[in-house]
């Protein structure tokens, strides 16, 4: 697979190799497992010592939520388009786009934060390694320009373009895998041999201990545990972010040795990735969170930032925020030996560096795949709408736009890796409850061919519903308690609108013409053998609920003085999703009474149809006339009708399409109007 071009939906099916499932799972993972190099300190700083109870309450929600979900997405988008396009194919017309464009938005949240935040934690990582403080630059020893150095070089490989990725993600998910592997199993260990620890955990949360602040609950006991962990573990929601990547990659995904393209198995396959993606991160979830979030092997003061008497954080000589050792790096803390406890004799500053080494690479690479996507994703939708500029798709452009917005947000942020972590998770639960919501609404549409079938779409449906339900409740938590994360996506929601709605409009009197189609082999010979012959030379356009065929040509013969002799040929258009951006009707021929009528179905413009036809019939012969009546009404209506809905002051646009397409004015077609 490369990464150094854009994928668009017509270059995927002839360019695409595929590959073993667990292969796909380990480029989906650069995204998905790279997430434990910063949830643990996240967990925590959100939950407390209960991050343990909330991240097994994350765990079922995957599980027995966003696991049934997305399989069922992938067997609905065995092209790869994901939750994004399963809206796109439930809703019609600008609903359905103006929802793409919110998800585009939300999408790019996820994306956009997943680089910078990666970016920020593989600084945290470096920064906190004592072979790179005594040796950095200057210039290296804050976070913010670590990051902003780490954006700039993903920028720039993407630039130059790089092949292989499937292979050195393997490498880089196996190493990272084991490395943490090896530190969750010394943890978990060490708590098998010394059972006093869990038991002083329990004690203390059992206490009303939580290291919180402000726990939303007051109280102690086992329900108070319960209902606490219940309303906080939308805070952890960062853990469940693989699987919309895992079904955006559903095409790469192998399908059978002697049939790669084979859609079923593909399906299958995808399946299989998503369900033992989950189990890994389940298992690498809950154990992380023991050995980080237990106030055990790592104290809790050494996952908080540092603060004064009065409460307010601590600085270094730098201007960087003094943070406990173990924040946005909970497992290196651990790997380089840092705990109170031994856990094993080879952690130290040998194992650590290895680590943080892993863990950089693959936090880097986690944001090479975040780019991968929004290089993918905005060719994918925008400009088959009609709202990109021009240059969005060129790739370089496009390369250096992400990387400059990228620089700009890790500014915003300055860096931080918990500040950034609301928006993260804002982004990855609403594409998480599109997908519950688009999986519901096609299983709706369903028609059961069978009593059984009708029970068991019921007992879907049922799911579905509760399921989204819980989705609904985790994304509204999480934007109740991170707000920012709901600024920072409604500014990229609100950018990708404004950027899209003016595109949209700057682009309406493109030619948008994309070939015609013909509803049957008949209605084809007449388009070449009469239509496109030479004998009619006026077009006239006809609404038939206006006028009869017989009326409209006799006004038209007696106000234009028309002889007989003068062939007319009529064109009734009908227009279909005027939000769809190209045109390409399906025409049939018909007569009637001796008069030829050309009646054009699936338009998305009236104007655009109009003139595309008319400059088809002129390609033969002498330039044709097109008779139309007056058009009525207020100026900014009708120009607003015609963005929107493909009609509106029409003869005006249909003159103006014409020109801009002919440049030879003698064999341009003339627009009456009259």
């Amino acid at each position: 697979m490369s990464l150094s071009a854009p994928v668009t939906p017509t270059s995927k099916a002839s360019h695409d190799r595929h590959y073993l499932w667990w292969l796909i799972m380990c480029l989906c993972g650069v995204d998905y497992f790279s997430t434990l190099g910063y949830q643990p300190s996240i967990a925590f700083d959100g939950a407390g010592t209960l991050s343990p109870i909330a991240t097994i309450l994350l765990v079922l929600v995957t599980l027995l939520g966003a696991l049934p979900v997305y399989r069922y997405v992938a067997g609905e988008t065995p092209d790869g388009v994901g939750s994004v396009g399963m809206i796109e194919r439930l809703f019609r017309g600008w609903t359905g786009k103006i929802a793409v464009l919110v998800l585009i938005g939300f999408a790019a949240t996820d994306f956009v934060i997943t680089k910078t935040l990666s970016a920020a934690d593989a600084a945290a990582h470096l920064m906190s390694n004592p072979l790179f403080t005594g040796n950095a630059p200057g210039w290296m020893q804050g976070q913010l320009g670590i990051a902003a150095f780490l954006l700039v070089l993903l920028g720039s490989m993407f630039l130059k373009g790089y092949d292989e990725v499937v292979g050195v993600a393997t490498v880089l998910v196996t190493i990272y895998l084991g490395l943490t592997l090896i530190i969750i199993l010394s943890g978990l260990t060490y708590f098998v041999n010394h059972p006093d620890l869990l038991s002083q955990w329990m004690n203390a949360i059992l206490e009303g201990q939580y290291e919180l602040a402000h726990p939303p609950v007051e109280g102690k006991g086992f329900w108070v545990i319960l209902a606490i962990a219940c309303i906080i573990f939308p805070k952890l929601a960062l853990g469940m972010s693989g699987f919309e990547t895992g079904v955006l990659h559903i095409h790469l995904v192998r399908g059978t040795a002697l049939n790669p393209s084979d859609a079923t198995a593909r399906i299958a396959n995808t399946r299989k990735l998503l369900l033992t993606a989950s189990l890994i991160m389940s298992f690498f979830l809950i154990g992380s969170a023991l050995i980080t979030g237990t106030n055990t092997l790592i104290p809790a003061e050494e996952l908080r930032l540092r603060t004064d008497a009065a409460g307010d954080v601590q600085k270094d000589v730098h201007g960087n925020d003094l943070k406990g050792k173990a924040v946005d790096r909970a497992l290196a803390y651990l790997a380089h030996g840092e705990s109170p406890h031994v856990l094993c004799p080879f952690f130290g500053p040998l194992f650590g560096t290895l680590y943080d080494i892993s863990t950089i690479l693959i936090l880097w690479f986690a944001g090479a795949s975040a780019m991968a996507g929004l290089l993918n994703m905005v060719p994918r939708y925008l400009p088959q709408y009609g709202m990109a500029p021009q240059w969005v798709s060129a790739y370089r452009p496009l390369v250096i736009a992400f990387t400059v917005i990228n620089l700009i947000v890790t500014w915003c942020f300055q860096a931080s890796v918990s500040a950034q972590g609301g928006a993260y998770a804002t982004g990855v639960l609403v594409l998480m409850t599109s997908a519950c919501v688009g999986s519901w609404v096609q299983i709706y549409r369903t028609v059961p061919e069978s009593s059984v079938e009708g029970r068991r779409r019921m007992v879907r449906l049922l799911f579905f519903g509760l399921v989204a339900i819980v989705f609904f409740y985790t994304t509204i938590a999480n934007m109740c308690e991170r707000p920012d994360g709901v600024v920072i996506a409604s500014i990229f929601i609100l950018s990708v609108m404004i950027i899209s709605l003016a595109s949209r409009i700057i682009r309406s009197n493109e030619s948008r013409g994309k070939g015609f189609r013909f509803i049957d082999g008949a209605a084809q010979m007449l388009w070449t053998d009469i239509v496109l012959d030479g004998t009619f030379r006026v077009l006239v356009p006809h609404r038939p609920s206006h006028h009869s065929l017989a009326d409209k040509e006799r006004f038209i013969r007696n106000k234009h003085r028309l002889p007989a002799t003068v062939s007319l040929i009529f064109l009734e258009v009908h227009a279909d999703d005027a939000s769809n951006f190209y045109n390409s009707p399906l025409i049939s021929i018909a007569q009637e009474n001796g008069r030829f009528v050309i009646v054009a179905y699936d338009c998305v413009s009236v104007a655009h149809t109009i003139s595309q036809i008319a400059l088809e019939m002129s390609c033969r012969g002498d330039p044709l006339d097109i008779i139309f009546g007056w058009s009525k009404g207020n100026p900014i209506m009708l120009a607003l009708s015609f963005v929107l809905f493909g009609q509106g002051d029409i003869p005006n646009h249909v003159e103006d399409l014409i020109e801009a397409a002919t440049k030879d004015k003698p064999s341009r077609p003339t627009v009456i109007v009259g």
